[in-house]
């Protein structure tokens, strides 16, 4: 049996990169991608695996709750400034973008241009605690995803959504509410840990 720790920073490793903030028993995969640590607050007990890459600037900081789970080839590129409440947790290639081009065709696009001529789009994106992301899903900014949402594999968010709501699509609906029994687990979980 492989021990998880190996494919992981140690606490040692992760507290000389100069995180914003670092909780305890923060899991980093070695096989990641961290830009601007400076930018970046990580809270206790939370695991970034393999290949994800978090982008955070003076412009905008990602900040990351207890118990998150930022799962394999994730991207969050801050832009305005990405955060992950307690508990929530994002599924295999989620991109979250808290900056990103106008589309519209009224601008010029690409980094390559100097701002005054792209019209980008920024905003801070929050996922609300115990939500979770499917896989392969794209979340764009100004966006606020209320506590206990679920969104379904693939989607595309372009708006905020309401608290304890199952959505899916591109882009997302709202296909029906969300039970909150986790809450009562939530609860049991946090006395064993106490």
């Amino acid at each position: 049996m492989m021990n998880i720790e190996k494919g992981y920073y140690t606490q040692q490793e992760l507290k000389s990169f100069n995180f914003n903030y670092l909780g305890e028993d923060v899991l980093v995969s070695r096989n990641s991608t961290i830009i601007g640590t400076e930018y970046i607050s990580i809270n206790s007990n939370s695991r970034i695996d393999d290949y994800c890459t978090l982008v955070a600037s003076e412009e905008g900081e990602i900040i990351i709750g207890k118990h998150v789970h930022i799962a394999g080839y994730s991207l969050l590129s801050a832009g305005s400034g990405i955060e992950l409440h307690d508990f929530s947790g994002i599924s295999h290639g989620v991109k979250i973008y808290g900056k990103t081009d106008d589309y519209s065709g009224k601008h010029l696009t690409n980094p390559t241009v100097s701002s005054e001529f792209t019209g980008a789009v920024s905003g801070k994106v929050t996922l609300g605690r115990h939500t979770i992301i499917g896989s392969g899903s794209v979340i764009l900014p100004r966006v606020n995803i209320g506590d206990g949402v679920a969104v379904g594999a693939n989607s595309l968010v372009t708006k905020s959504l309401d608290e304890w709501c199952i959505y899916f699509g591109s882009p997302v609906k709202k296909i029906k509410k969300r039970s909150q029994e986790l809450l009562k687990l939530e609860k049991k979980f946090l006395k064993t840990k106490a």
